[in-house]
């Protein structure tokens, strides 16, 4: 695998100290949300390292940074939902063969997973109960493949602008469906201590 570049960036030391996906996710759970306050953003690991603050898909980027640092590609995985909800992005990582994931949220679910999947699917069908909306329905409906950044070069890691590319290229690779359509009249909604618990949040937004 392609090492990770040699950048002249002090921001990146960071890096040296996060060996583990527990201590990167315990690095992303502490920098505030990203709430967008003027457009939406879509930062490099650089650009989010020196504002101090991450959406999901920052954080993700970060994450996935952290991995390559220590030599394990990055890789990150979409979760798509229904319209009226929000696709979730999530940084993949193996160990002993298991499947874990690192996830920058400002909620009580969708968090961070212990490497003991055994395939992506399994990973991603323990997100599927605590994806929902306040009405209770529930959204998740597909997930992408491991979508490695190596293949963008490194760029992408100090680029000024933002990377919508990354955005829309994972959006639009290939996906998984979970359900048939006919399925979904089945799924029972979040009841409400669930929908309640949904509603915690680790960040406030400010007014």
């Amino acid at each position: 695998m392609r090492p990770f570049p040699h950048l002249d960036q002090p921001e990146f030391a960071i890096f040296e100290k996060l060996t583990t996906p527990e201590k990167i996710q315990d690095f992303i759970d502490i920098l505030p949300v990203n709430f967008e306050p003027n457009s939406d953003t879509s930062r490099s690991p650089l650009m989010t390292l020196r504002e101090g603050r991450a959406h999901c898909m920052e954080g993700a980027l970060i994450a996935a940074s952290a991995l390559w640092y220590h030599g394990e590609p990055p890789l990150l995985l979409d979760l798509k939902t229904t319209k009226g909800d929000d696709d979730h992005v999530v940084t993949l990582f193996k160990r002993h063969g298991r499947w874990g994931a690192i996830s920058k949220t400002n909620h009580a679910v969708l968090r961070y997973r212990d490497a003991i999947y055994r395939s992506v699917r399994e990973l991603v069908m323990s997100y599927f109960h605590e994806y929902f909306l306040d009405s209770g329905r529930k959204t998740l409906r597909s997930f992408s493949r491991p979508f490695n950044l190596l293949r963008y070069g490194s760029d992408w890691l100090t680029s000024k602008g933002d990377l919508w590319y990354i955005n829309n290229d994972l959006d639009d690779s290939p996906h998984t469906r979970i359900i048939k359509p006919k399925m979904e009249k089945l799924l029972r909604k979040a009841d409400k201590i669930e929908i309640k618990a949904g509603k915690l949040v680790e960040w406030k937004k400010p007014k």
